[in-house]
């Protein structure tokens, strides 16, 4: 099993088991960035892209989300995604990448179309702010 097949594993394992903090603490490496879809510079460190990974689990983690296909290649692996938002529909794809450990160290999303980024925009701006 490549590093990238057993970190989808894990990842699978947080978006339909709960979204446990800790199981996402455990799979990010203390130097992970995180590529958002509304912000334009990188996030850098564990706590921002656990802040932001967490987040967005929460808002986008409805009953409605699913994976359409999954492509991995040694540590990468490309899932997209597919969600209904307040009535909205979402399309997107996670760019993820693992170190040598099988800890992320980079997580890029991608939302489409227009009307869905800025519904997620707003509420991952409102569960941020909650967080502190």
């Amino acid at each position: 099993m490549s590093v990238a097949e057993a970190g989808i594993a894990a990842w699978h394992d947080y978006m339909h088991g709960g979204s446990d903090p800790e199981k996402l603490k455990a799979m990010l490496a203390d130097d992970a960035v995180f590529h958002s879809p509304v912000v334009h510079t990188p996030q850098e460190g564990k706590a921002k892209v656990f802040a932001y990974l967490h987040a967005a689990a929460h808002v986008l983690g409805n009953d409605s989300f699913h994976y359409v296909r999954e492509i991995v290649d040694g540590d990468t692996a490309v899932l997209e995604f597919a969600l209904v938002l307040d009535g909205i529909e979402v399309n997107g794809v996670d760019m993820v990448r693992w170190n040598a450990d099988g800890k992320i160290e980079d997580f890029k999303v991608m939302v489409r179309p227009l009307k869905a980024i800025n519904r997620v925009w707003e509420k991952m701006g409102e569960m941020l702010a909650k967080a502190g």
